[in-house]
């Protein structure tokens, strides 16, 4: 039980920087590749914060049982 609690919370603490290298990347120059790969770091951002949101979750949930 320890060790799911372990890997929840690490799933969590890479899903939170995930968010954050999303989020404090610098900005490119608006080119068609670029808009390319934000959309992309947008979409990985959205599923870390998913991610963060489920192992939070499942941690409670461990640590309640």
């Amino acid at each position: 039980m320890t060790s799911k609690i372990v890997r929840i919370a690490l799933v969590a603490a890479i899903a939170g920087a995930a968010l954050s290298v999303a989020a404090c990347s610098p900005k490119a120059p608006a080119t068609d590749e670029a808009a390319a790969a934000s959309d992309a770091a947008s979409d990985a951002a959205m599923d870390a914060s998913a991610a963060a949101s489920d192992a939070s979750e499942a941690a409670s949930d461990a640590a309640s049982s």
